[in-house]
């Protein structure tokens, strides 16, 4: 049997929630297929004097809540069908914490890590230049993906400024701070995970104090809501990354760990720890699992050795859907990918109406209007989850479809 592809799973998903509303086929039409599709070709020249074509796209699911909104990734296996389901999935995650903001993606076919600075600055601002007509603070604001970063928007903002002859601090987020970046975006997404963990742990009657947490994946998202659930009175007792992972059943400080990988590229052989494997750790005895780390971690094969009562999606799509039948099954509660990891797109929101005013927050602001908004956005998908009887998966894509589709309506059908 073919393998599905990414753009194939996300029309899925919109389809198995679509008995749950009541909506009229033509706008669920309308929010099953993306709004704008944009291929590029391009030329580069390379620090050898020769010149090598790339391609890129940009993909705008929806632009009907708000402009299209989502990052730009530079990778070898980037594909069309992978950039629309990513816009599609940004659509919904905007709408699951009530951003005024649709769904966007870009991408470029390349290998970064095989090219220089000045090579990666030469295509990213030529791919800027062949998107500028498409993007702008008021229609497409992208941000930082796979193997872009700070510097990249920052070269992304100052070509489409440029273009325009404007300063447009607005037209990317994820920026450093010193040209309109928002203070607390780095620790953004796993503090979301942070604050839905602790939720869910609220809604399943067990305590945080001393709650047994276990992430694979000890990236940015994973360390981070790590040390933030530490903070919180949990208790870290497993952590891995692409080369293994460690085990200590007493716990172990995460920051600590996170000073030892940045000294030796791996969280392997910290002291005093147990070597485990990725796949060990996912069947650790612990009463929170952080899948931050790699997609369909959690399969068929695997859900059932899962003992954690509470699993909260740091990454993106690492729960199959057959392994959230099984983990819904057996009463453990899963918080998705599209709410947990939210916290990240919240900020860059947060980014963008500080560029707008320019007048910018204090951390401790933007800490706590995230805590705000995802917590209210958890609470209202708790809510549906409980009234429908339903996973929190389903009843996170209930309110966001339910949001787009009120949206379209209301804007109605041009001419």
């Amino acid at each position: 049997m073919p393998q599905k592809s990414p753009y194939e799973i996300a029309v899925e998903q919109f389809d198995s929630t679509l008995p749950y509303l009541k909506l009229d086929p033509g706008v669920a039409d309308i929010m099953r297929v993306p709004r704008r599709e944009v291929t590029v070709h391009f030329p580069v020249q390379m620090d050898d004097g020769t010149t090598r074509i790339f391609t890129g796209y940009r993909v705008q699911h929806s632009t009907a809540a708000g402009p299209a909104k989502g990052g730009i990734r530079y990778h070898p296996d980037v594909t069309l069908e992978e950039v629309k389901a990513l816009a599609m999935w940004m659509t919904w995650k905007c709408a699951v914490v009530d951003l005024p903001f649709g769904g966007g993606k870009g991408g470029v076919i390349c290998n970064p890590k095989e090219m220089s600075l000045r090579e990666t600055e030469n295509l990213t601002r030529r791919f800027a230049t062949e998107i500028s007509c498409f993007i702008g603070p008021m229609t497409d604001v992208p941000a930082p993906d796979v193997n872009t970063n700070p510097q990249t928007m920052a070269w992304i903002m100052d070509t489409y400024t440029m273009h325009t002859g404007k300063q447009s601090l607005a037209v990317v987020t994820g920026k450093p701070i010193e040209v309109g970046g928002s203070r607390g975006r780095n620790e953004a997404t796993g503090r979301g995970v942070m604050i839905t963990a602790m939720g869910a742990l609220e809604a399943k009657g067990m305590p945080i104090q001393g709650a047994r947490v276990a992430v694979q994946g000890y990236g940015n998202v994973g360390a981070i809501s790590a040390y933030l659930l530490q903070d919180q009175g949990a208790k870290i007792v497993a952590v891995s990354d692409s080369r293994g992972g460690i085990f200590q059943a007493d716990g172990m400080d995460a920051r600590d760990v996170m000073r030892y990988k940045a000294e030796t590229g791996s969280v392997v052989g910290y002291p005093n720890t147990e070597a485990i494997s990725n796949e060990d750790l996912l069947a650790l005895d612990c009463d929170v699992l952080v899948p931050a780390a790699l997609e369909e971690a959690i399969h068929a094969g695997n859900a059932d050795q899962v003992k954690a009562q509470v699993i909260v999606e740091g990454a993106n799509g690492p729960t199959t859907p057959e392994a959230d039948e099984i983990l819904n099954g057996k009463g453990k509660l899963l918080i998705p990918d599209i709410l947990a990891n939210a916290g990240g797109v919240t900020v860059s929101y947060f980014e963008w109406v500080q560029d707008l005013q320019t007048f910018f927050w204090s951390e401790e602001e933007v800490n706590a209007r995230l805590r705000q908004h995802v917590t209210s956005a958890f609470d209202q998908i708790l809510r549906i989850s409980q009234r429908e009887q339903v996973s929190m998966r389903t009843a996170a894509y209930i309110k966001a479809m339910s949001r787009v589709a009120k949206a379209i309506q209301l804007r109605g059908l041009y001419p």
